[in-house]
């Protein structure tokens, strides 16, 4: 019994640590840094390149969720039709956690103004999976 509680610690002791995760908050920055680039352009397709296009893709709203990346891209159309106005996006206070290689929790502000004046602002939680081609939100917590 005494080797096998011996035995039992050694193996235990020997288990592989799992790899330190690399900080993404760096390529996240960057990706909605870009995100609200292409907002304040009028580009919607630049805008819409941080989301995941899936249709597992969700968008939270007061009156539920919304399911997919064409059905989210569909809400935010109208924005970017031609002469629709838009007020200056930016985010702030970025804080990203992440949860393994693939996937990352972030929570952040976003500030909506005109000129001097902030129009709106609110706090949002995204979850991001890494893909091949980066970063991309799969969930968006947005109030």
């Amino acid at each position: 019994m005494r080797l096998v509680m011996v035995l039992s610690a050694v193996l235990i002791g020997c288990a592989p640590t799992p790899a330190p995760v690399a900080d993404p908050t760096p390529e996240l920055r960057t990706l909605l840094d870009q995100s609200a680039r292409a907002w304040n352009a009028g580009d919607l397709d630049g805008f819409m390149v941080t989301y995941a296009q899936d249709s597992a893709t969700t968008f939270m709203t007061a009156q539920g969720p919304i399911y997919g990346y064409d059905a989210i891209r569909a809400r935010y159309a109208p924005r970017f039709q031609p002469g629709a106005e838009r007020d200056s996006l930016r985010f702030t206070d970025l804080v990203v956690r992440p949860l393994d290689a693939e996937y990352a929790i972030a929570t952040a502000r976003y500030v909506l103004e005109q000129g001097d004046s902030v129009t709106a602002t609110g706090p949002f939680t995204v979850v991001l999976r890494h893909e091949p081609d980066g970063w991309r939100m799969i969930h968006d917590h947005t109030t």
